[in-house]
C-alpha cells in the first residue's frame, strides 16, 4: 500500500559494511540519507528522523522521534523495515548458519551466540562489538 501510494514518492539505498565500518554507523545512515534524496526529485522540505543530517543547502527539518509523529515518517520507517528483513531473508539462502530469517541481522542473543560459533562473514561489520556475552 505505502510503496504504491499515489502521494509518496520513495526510493532506497544501501551502505554496505566494509563502508560502516571506514566511515561509523551515524556517518552511513547520513551517506544513504544524501544518496536516497540524490535519487529522488523532492519538491518539498525534506522531513527526518531522529540524529540524520542532511548538508544545509538543501532544505530539510529533523523531527526527534519523527516516526512517531509525522506519518510520512512512519511509513519511510516501515518501508526501510521490509527491505532489510527482505535483504536478511536472501542474506540467510546465502549464509543459512547465522539464521537471518530468524533474527534479521539485529544483536539478539541468537545473533551474537551464532557469530561467536562461526565468526563474522562477509555481511557482518567487522567494527561491530559483541557484548556482555559469555
Amino acid at each position: 500500500i505505502l510503496t504504491n501510494h499515489p502521494k509518496l514518492s520513495w526510493a532506497y539505498t544501501k551502505v554496505w559494511p566494509k563502508v560502516i565500518d571506514r566511515i561509523n554507523v551515524a556517518r552511513a545512515a547520513n551517506l544513504g540519507v544524501r544518496r536516497v534524496c540524490a535519487k529522488l526529485s523532492l519538491a518539498h522540505e525534506i522531513l527526518l528522523d531522529g540524529s540524520l543530517k542532511l548538508p544545509a543547502h538543501i532544505p530539510h527539518e529533523v523531527i526527534i522521534k519523527g516516526d512517531e509523529k509525522i506519518p510520512v515518517i512512519a511509513a519511510a520507517s516501515i518501508i526501510a523495515k521490509v527491505v532489510r528483513d527482505r535483504t536478511m531473508l536472501r542474506l540467510h539462502k546465502k549464509y543459512p548458519q547465522y539464521r537471518f530469517d530468524l533474527h534479521k541481522g539485529y544483536g539478539t542473543k541468537l545473533h551474537k551466540s551464532l557469530i561467536k560459533q562461526f565468526g563474522i562473514s562477509d555481511v557482518h561489520r567487522k567494527s561491530f562489538k559483541i557484548r556482555n556475552q559469555k
